[in-house]
């Protein structure tokens, strides 16, 4: 059953722009998944040498098809439907394959495409797509070291033990898959990543490390690292807006471990370090005045986060106040960083990818196109996360009840 009702945006709002914003986008590129980034603003086909055009692969496909499942729950627009159908088989011939998935993004690629499929129209196979993608993930787990390792084959001598403030975000495809299968062992993995995590990647002032290594037998803490910060010790913008939603989202499946608090400390952090026009640098560690990037996609993915943690949080006015920091970042991307056609053809302006590297800096991404996305949705509609809404009936459980019909632009 969809969440929303059908088109219940008005005309010429922020969400109704997106959603024409993503329209035009869609037509452009067709059947090819775009590129992580725009080139001068507009979307291209991903090209990865050695794989066709456009094809299924990296670590950010899985934007591009949740901003199609949730534009669908939006609007009920059949294109967006039945290019979400298209793109989501496309992720489970790619676990089959085992094509570019050693890493830890599982989560990104499989909770926004087949958990999104099996929550709102129980796709035949999306489920047990999910649960593979999950046991992959599962994995990764290094139990010496008690964390999920980012990148690379297990036995890879550069990437062994590192784990990712980003892995968070990839967790709850774990207790969405515990949820199903009623086996304890996906939370518990999930539980002890997330306390070595608290422990080890969020420093005492609520500032993050972007990436750390463990020696995968004893254990050890072993050092902070970053790939795509200003340097080792310094607070990378997205990683701390990862950090924000992550820990919050994992709270509610974990709620023993007072997580929020941890959440709140970190977006104290991020929401201090902003510029006056609150639209974050690539880097919270950076001068606000030192006129280096920004990176609009760490705000959407803090204004998510906020909204989250809001959300979670008893009534009364620290509630209030977070659920007012995601409001402010909310309009503060709709009046700085919201494209337009045809001078755009992402949803969200001045996104950085790695700064270091001159990859991806003041473009649209896809990451920052799906959370603003998604900010909009909770603004509006009070949108929830798949894995944190009850599990959708199927076969038999589903025929008896008339409010669990497919929709039909879902249907086989």
């Amino acid at each position: 059953m969809v969440t929303f009702p059908y088109c219940s945006y008005k005309m010429d709002t922020p969400l109704d722009l997106a959603l024409q914003q993503l329209a035009a986008t869609l037509r452009r590129l067709g059947q090819h998944f775009p590129a992580d980034t725009s080139e001068q603003q507009h979307y291209l086909p991903r090209q990865v040498e050695g794989t066709a055009l456009g094809a299924n692969v990296g670590w950010t496909t899985g934007f591009w098809t949740g901003l199609m499942w949730l534009a669908y729950e939006l609007s009920g627009q059949p294109q967006f439907a039945q290019a979400a159908r298209a793109q989501t088989a496309s992720f489970a011939h790619r676990l089959q394959a085992g094509r570019d998935l050693d890493h830890h993004d599982l989560g990104f690629l499989y909770l926004l495409s087949h958990v999104a499929a099996d929550q709102l129209c129980a796709l035949p196979g999306a489920r047990s797509t999910a649960l593979a993608a999950a046991d992959r993930l599962l994995g990764r787990f290094l139990p010496g070291a008690g964390v999920i390792q980012a990148w690379g084959r297990l036995d890879d001598p550069h990437e062994h033990g590192r784990t990712i403030i980003d892995c968070l975000m990839n967790l709850p495809l774990l207790h969405w898959a515990a949820r199903v299968s009623g086996e304890r062992r996906y939370t518990e993995v999930a539980r002890i990543h997330t306390l070595r995590t608290r422990e080890h990647l969020v420093r005492t002032d609520g500032a993050t490390y972007h990436t750390y290594f463990f020696d995968t037998l004893r254990g050890t803490p072993l050092r902070p690292s970053t790939h795509q910060g200003w340097s080792d010790d310094s607070c990378w913008a997205r990683g701390q807006a990862w950090a924000l939603y992550g820990f919050a989202l994992n709270h509610r499946h974990l709620p023993d471990l007072d997580l929020l608090d941890t959440a709140c400390h970190i977006a104290d952090y991020f929401l201090a370090r902003l510029p006056p026009d609150r639209i974050a640098l690539w880097d919270l560690s950076l001068p606000v005045d030192s006129n280096e990037p920004r990176d609009s996609s760490a705000c959407a993915i803090a204004a998510c986060g906020l909204f989250d943690l809001a959300a979670q949080l008893p009534a009364g006015p620290r509630q209030q106040h977070y659920r007012q920091a995601a409001i402010d970042l909310l309009g503060a991307l709709q009046k700085l960083c919201a494209a337009r056609m045809p001078q755009a053809g992402g949803l969200l302006l001045h996104g950085t990818y790695h700064r270091q590297i001159g990859l991806g800096v003041d473009e649209c991404t896809l990451w920052g196109d799906y959370y603003y996305l998604e900010a909009l949705a909770r603004w509006q509609h009070g949108w929830q996360s798949y894995d944190s809404r009850p599990l959708r009936a199927h076969a038999s459980a589903a025929a008896q009840s008339p409010q669990q019909t497919v929709p039909a632009a879902c249907a086989s």
